[in-house]
C-alpha cells in the first residue's frame, strides 16, 4: 500500500469532499447539495482507494446511467492510471443483468433470457388484454400503458395490485379482479418465454441475494467497497439490494441529496435516504454545501425554496463566486405573452454572446412547452426537446429491433407478431398461426423456412423467409446484420410512413451505434436498458442536443444538467405545483423539490414566468397566482416584473 500520493487531493478538494474521499471503513452518507461537486468526490475516492492498494475489482460503483459511471471511472483513470477503469461500474439494472446471466438457474429461469423494454412490456400486456373475453365488452377497462404503470408501481413500491388501484386508480376498482388476472398472465407468459422486464431484473437479483445466502456472501465478499450515486432516487428493492450486498462488510458509501428526490412516479422512495442511518447503524454523515455552479443570489433563492420542506437534511448552499443578479419572477398576461417574453429574452441573450445551447427552458409537464415551440419556430430559433421521447419506442426503430431479437430469442412471440404484421395480407389471426407453426417446428427462427401458410407464400412473406435464410447462411458483424435487416425493411418503411426520409436517418443512426458492438445480445441489452432519448425539432436524435440549439426540457429530464440561463415556465399555482399536488402533502413536497431542482440548474440568470387568468377546465377554476413555492419570497431575493404584450 502506497504511503505517498502524486494526486493533489488537498488542492483539488474542499474539506468536506476530502473527508468523504479519505473515509474508508463502515457506512457513509454524503448529503451532496446541488452543484457541490459530488462527482468530483466520487471520482477522487475511486482513485484514492485504488492508489492505496484496494483491488479495482472489489469496488462496485452504481449509478443511474451508464454514462455517469463511465465518466467517473475515466476521470479516475486520468488522475491515477488505467487500473481505475477495471472498477466494476454501471447501473443497478446492468449490474443485475450481469449477475443474473450467471445465476439465473438459481432463481428458476434460463440465463439466455430476453429483456423487455417498456414498449415491449406494453405490447405483451396488450396482447394478453385482447385475449381476455371479459375485457372485450368493457370500453372503460384500463389500456396497456395504464396496466403497465399499475404493475410497475406494485413492484417498485412493494404493494399489492389491489392497493395500487385503490390509491392511484380508484376509478378502475370494479376491474380489480380482471387486472390481477392479466398481471398473473403477464408473469406466466414472461416465465414461459424467458422474458425479463426492467422490474424483474431488480426483483430477481434481490431474490437471489435474499434466498441464497452462499451466493450473497460470495458477491458481497467480491465487492468489498460499495459506492452508490443518486441514492435519493433508489426504490425499496434497490435499497434492499444494497443492504444485502453490504451484509459481510458494511463498507457502503451512498451519495445523494434528499432535496432532489423527484422520481416517486418511477417508484423512487424518499425515505431510503432519510432512513439510511437507521438501516446502517453508526453511519457517518458528511454534507457538501459549497456550490460550484450558481451565483450567490440564485443560491439565496434556492435555499429559501427548499427551507419550506418539512422533512430534510438541513444544509445551506454557498459559493465563493462574486457578483450575480437577482432571479426574476415575470407576470405575463397570458400563455402567448409568456412564450413571447421567453423568445425575446432568448434572442437578447444570444445577441449578447450567450450560445443558444447554454440556455434552457424548463417545465413541469411535457405539454407545457407546446405554445412556446410554435413561437420559437415562428422566430426561427432552433431548439432541442428532451423528456418524453425515447429513441427505441419509435415504431420504425422497434420494427428493425424485432428482427434482431428473434435471432437471439427465436420464440419471442412479441417480436414475431410485430414482424409478421408488417407484411401485406397477414392479420393477427394469420400471425398467430405462423407463430404457432414456428413454435411447433422447434428449430428456432429456422422454423420460418418450412412454414406452410395458405395464400402467403409469395411477396412480402417470401422476402421475409429469404432475409432469415440469408442471415443464417452468413457470418456477419452486428452492423452487417443490421444493414441486411434495413435493406429488407426499407420498402416496408417507404410504404408505411409518409415521412420515411426522416425515419431513414434514424435507422442510419442506429447502424452507427451497432458498429460499436461485437455481438447482437449486448447491443439489444443496451438498447433495452439505456436507449437514447433526445428529439430535435420533433425528430429523433442521437447527437448532443446542446450543439447550438436552445434546450427545452421537462425538469425531470434536466436533473444533473446546468445552463448559463434558465427559464422556468408555467410557474403558476395549479400548474407548478399541479392542482392534484395541492391536495396531497407528499405530492406537494415532491413538487417543491422539483422546483428546487429546476432553479438549481442555473449558473448566471434565472427567470420564473407565469401567465395570468388561465382557466382550468378540470377544476373549473381560474388560475392567476404565482407558484406558492415562490409567491411569498421577499423582493430582495426574487425581483418581480410584468410583461403584458
Amino acid at each position: 500500500m502506497k504511503a505517498n500520493s502524486n494526486i493533489p487531493y488537498h488542492e483539488a478538494l474542499n474539506p468536506s469532499q476530502l473527508e468523504a474521499v479519505n473515509f474508508t471503513e463502515g457506512p457513509l452518507l454524503v448529503i451532496a447539495g446541488a452543484g457541490s461537486g459530488k462527482t468530483r468526490a466520487l471520482t477522487y475516492r475511486v482513485a484514492r482507494f485504488v492508489e492505496k492498494g484496494v483491488a479495482p475489482g472489489s469496488i462496485l460503483l452504481l449509478t443511474f446511467t451508464r454514462k455517469a459511471s463511465f465518466e467517473m471511472l475515466k476521470r479516475a483513470a486520468l488522475l491515477l492510471d488505467n487500473r481505475c477503469e477495471k472498477v466494476a461500474g454501471g447501473t443497478f439494472h446492468s449490474f443485475a443483468n450481469t449477475v443474473l446471466r450467471k445465476y439465473a438457474p438459481n432463481v428458476g429461469f434460463n440465463p439466455d433470457y430476453s429483456i423487455l423494454d417498456r414498449a415491449d412490456s406494453e405490447s405483451l400486456i396488450s396482447m394478453l388484454r385482447k385475449e381476455m373475453t371479459f375485457v372485450a365488452g368493457h370500453r372503460s377497462f384500463p389500456r396497456k400503458q395504464t396496466l403497465a404503470n399499475i404493475f410497475g408501481r406494485a413492484v417498485n413500491k412493494a404493494l399489492p395490485i389491489e392497493l395500487v388501484i385503490l390509491n392511484d386508480y380508484p376509478h378502475f376498482a370494479h376491474h380489480t379482479e380482471a387486472i390481477i388476472a392479466i398481471s398473473n398472465d403477464y408473469k406466466k407468459h414472461k416465465a414461459e418465454h424467458s422474458f425479463l422486464d426492467y422490474d424483474d431484473l431488480l426483483v430477481y437479483l434481490k431474490t437471489l441475494l435474499k434466498d441464497h445466502s452462499d451466493i450473497c456472501r460470495s458477491i458481497s465478499s467480491t465487492y468489498r467497497y460499495l459506492m452508490i450515486d443518486e441514492y435519493q432516487d433508489t426504490n425499496l428493492i434497490q435499497a434492499e439490494i444494497i443492504r444485502l450486498l453490504a451484509a459481510s462488510h458494511q463498507n457502503v458509501m451512498v451519495v445523494g441529496d434528499d432535496s432532489q428526490s423527484i422520481y416517486a412516479f418511477r417508484g423512487a422512495n424518499f425515505k431510503n435516504i432519510m432512513k439510511f442511518p437507521e438501516i446502517f447503524p453508526g453511519t457517518h454523515i458528511i454534507r457538501l454545501e459549497e456550490n460550484y455552479r450558481s451565483t450567490q443570489p440564485i443560491l439565496n433563492l434556492t435555499n429559501v425554496i427548499i427551507a419550506q420542506a418539512t422533512e430534510k437534511y438541513s444544509k445551506t448552499l454557498f459559493t465563493r463566486r462574486p457578483g450575480g443578479s437577482l432571479p426574476v419572477l415575470v407576470s405575463a398576461g397570458n400563455e402567448n405573452s409568456q412564450a413571447r417574453f421567453v423568445a425575446e429574452e432568448i434572442r437578447k441573450l444570444n445577441q449578447s454572446g450567450v450560445p443558444l445551447g447554454q440556455i434552457a427552458v424548463l417545465f413541469r409537464a411535457n405539454f407545457h412547452s407546446f405554445d412556446l415551440e410554435i413561437e420559437l419556430s415562428r422566430d426561427g430559433i432552433p431548439f432541442a426537446k428532451t423528456g418524453g421521447f425515447k429513441f427505441t419506442e419509435s415504431a420504425h426503430i422497434k420494427d428493425v429491433l424485432a428482427h434482431l431479437k428473434v435471432l437471439c430469442n427465436p420464440y419471442d412471440r412479441i417480436s414475431w407478431y410485430r414482424i409478421l404484421l408488417l407484411l401485406s395480407r397477414i392479420g393477427p389471426k394469420t400471425a398467430q398461426n405462423i407463430y404457432a407453426a414456428i413454435l411447433a417446428e422447434q428449430e428456432g427462427y429456422k422454423g420460418l423456412f418450412t412454414v406452410k401458410a395458405k395464400n402467403i407464400l409469395t411477396g412480402d412473406f417470401q422476402r421475409l423467409k429469404y432475409l432469415f435464410e440469408f442471415l443464417d447462411s452468413k457470418t456477419m458483424s452486428v452492423a452487417q446484420t443490421g444493414e441486411a435487416v434495413l435493406n429488407y425493411y426499407t420498402p416496408i418503411l417507404k410504404d408505411k410512413y409518409d415521412d420515411h426520409p426522416k425515419r431513414t436517418k434514424d435507422l442510419e443512426h442506429l447502424l452507427t451505434i451497432m458498429e460499436r458492438y461485437l455481438n447482437i445480445e449486448s447491443f439489444l441489452t443496451d438498447m433495452a436498458l439505456e436507449p437514447p432519448s433526445t428529439s430535435i425539432n420533433n425528430s429523433l436524435s442521437l447527437d448532443d442536443p446542446g450543439d447550438g440549439r436552445l434546450i427545452l426540457s421537462t425538469v425531470h429530464s434536466a436533473k444533473g444538467l446546468e445552463w448559463h440561463t434558465v427559464f422556468i415556465i408555467w410557474a403558476l399555482d395549479g400548474r407548478f405545483p399541479s392542482i392534484h399536488a395541492l391536495h396531497s402533502s407528499e405530492d406537494f413536497e415532491e413538487e417543491l423539490r422539483l422546483m428546487y431542482v429546476a432553479a438549481t440548474r442555473a449558473r448566471e440568470n434565472l427567470f420564473f414566468i407565469y401567465p395570468g387568468q388561465v382557466y382550468d377546465r378540470t377544476s373549473g377554476m381560474v388560475l392567476s397566482r404565482p407558484s406558492s413555492f415562490i409567491a411569498d419570497i421577499p423582493d430582495n431575493i426574487l425581483a418581480r416584473i410584468s410583461y403584458e404584450q
